[in-house]
């Protein structure tokens, strides 16, 4: 029997699950303190719960549903790159990262990709199956319980859903996961400090402006032409701009908060002057609500037509949105030398393993 991971129970699953087996509500909210707080790794570690209630979880609930198999650091420490094995033994990547206004941690929602972004290493393994909300969250617990384990007194503080796979392709897994994490009486993570970020599926941007969670949206979007963008990105195929910025509008108008749009830079792909007036054009008309984030690419050896755009095609981009009253930031370096783009340290493993076989 495959067993329901423990952490893609939200409080009142918790809660039912208790009374439909005979024990008390406030036995649930022990266990969720155990789970959450206390960060216990096993049932057996719940002592005021009774030994046939563990019994019982143990016999319902998989308590972890990762394996931690390669943790990469960076050597400025900045960065801590881990790659789990799921119970099925297929692998996925989560990120750590320090920033001055705390620790946030990059979780994977699917298993492989399907969008087909031609410069991205996320889809070189195509996608396999959807995590779990429990396996999402074991992302960050697993990341908060080795942070404690080291005594610095260190707590996850924010968390961007960036990494393996599309999450809105995933959402009734990622919304759940999004709940459980942001409870109060858990990992207590603030949803203005939890970001959710999408190729570009207009339709599940509208659901989740009618979620009206407070959690925070960005958009990759990486070229501001369609011409370019269905070169690059293959989800503009189906969700074209038109199409995407009619559910951003619809985004803005039913929430009024900002959206950030993510923007690789690609040598003479993206990053020439006319590219940047396009995006200035793009956004004028929700410039008060928008910032772009232009990100410096982690070149993948998979996909060599591409390479970084050099610092003074990013300065003159900047430069160029900003005289056009667009707010832009650069984002700062994370573990280039630990293979920081999504999905590089699962294909390495998924190569060496496969050496082995032969």
């Amino acid at each position: 029997m495959v067993k329901t991971s423990i952490y893609g129970l939200n409080k009142q699953d918790l809660i039912d699950w208790f009374i439909e087996h005979g024990d008390k509500k406030f036995r649930a909210t022990q266990a969720w303190d155990w789970l959450y707080v206390k960060r216990v790794a096993s049932f057996a570690e719940m002592t005021n719960l009774s030994k046939a209630t563990i019994a019982s979880l143990e016999e319902n609930f998989d308590f972890s549903p990762l394996k931690p198999l390669v943790v990469q650091e960076a050597k400025d420490g900045e960065t801590t790159k881990y790659l789990f094995e799921l119970e099925d033994k297929l692998m996925i990547e989560t990120v750590l990262m320090r920033h001055d206004y705390g620790l946030s941690v990059c979780v994977t929602t699917q298993v492989g990709c399907n969008i087909g972004c031609t410069f991205c290493a996320s889809g070189l393994v195509k996608k396999q199956r959807d995590l779990t909300a429990g396996e999402i969250v074991a992302q960050v617990v697993q990341i908060q319980r080795n942070l404690d384990e080291q005594n610095k007194g260190e707590r996850v503080s924010h968390i961007v859903v960036m990494g393996i796979g599309e999450p809105f392709d995933n959402f009734d897994n990622v919304m759940k996961f999004l709940e459980i994490v942001n409870d109060q009486k858990g990992l207590e993570i603030g949803a203005r400090h939890i970001t959710v970020s999408t190729s570009g599926l207009a339709n599940k941007i509208r659901d989740f402006a009618d979620r009206d969670t407070q959690v925070n949206l960005a958009i990759s979007l990486h070229a501001p032409n369609d011409e370019l963008r269905s070169k690059i990105m293959r989800i503009n195929r189906t969700w074209n701009l038109e199409k995407l910025f009619a559910a951003v509008h619809y985004y803005l108008d039913k929430t009024n908060r900002r959206i950030t749009f993510e923007y690789i830079m690609l040598n003479d792909v993206n990053d020439h002057t006319e590219e940047a007036l396009q995006l200035a054009a793009l956004l004028k008309d929700i410039r008060h609500l928008a910032y772009v984030n232009l990100i410096p690419y982690n070149p993948v050896a998979e996909h060599d037509q591409y390479s970084r755009s050099p610092k003074k095609h990013v300065t003159a981009f900047y430069d160029t949105l900003t005289k056009q009253g667009i707010n832009v930031q650069i984002r700062r370096e994370f573990g280039t030398e630990i293979d920081a783009a999504c999905g590089q340290l699962r294909t390495e493993k998924m190569k060496e393993l496969d050496q082995l076989k032969k």
